[in-house]
C-alpha cells in the first residue's frame, strides 16, 4: 500500500521535502490520487519523496 502524498507530507512535517514525480515514458494526465512511491533522506533534516499517482491517461 502506498501512502498518500498529503498524509506523508503531514507526517514528515518539520523537515524540508523535495518531490520528484514518477512519470510514464508518452504525454499523461495523472489520474487519481497522488502516492508517494519512495521515501529517501538526503541527510540531516532533508527528506525527498518520489510520487506517482495511481494511474496515467495518455494525451
Amino acid at each position: 500500500m502506498l501512502a498518500p502524498e498529503v498524509e506523508a507530507r503531514a507526517a514528515l512535517a518539520g523537515c524540508a521535502i523535495s518531490e520528484r514525480l514518477l512519470l510514464p515514458p508518452y504525454p499523461a494526465l495523472g489520474v487519481g490520487r497522488l502516492r508517494v512511491v519512495r521515501v529517501r533522506p538526503l541527510g540531516g533534516e532533508r527528506i525527498e519523496l518520489l510520487c506517482s499517482y495511481e494511474g496515467y491517461e495518455p494525451l
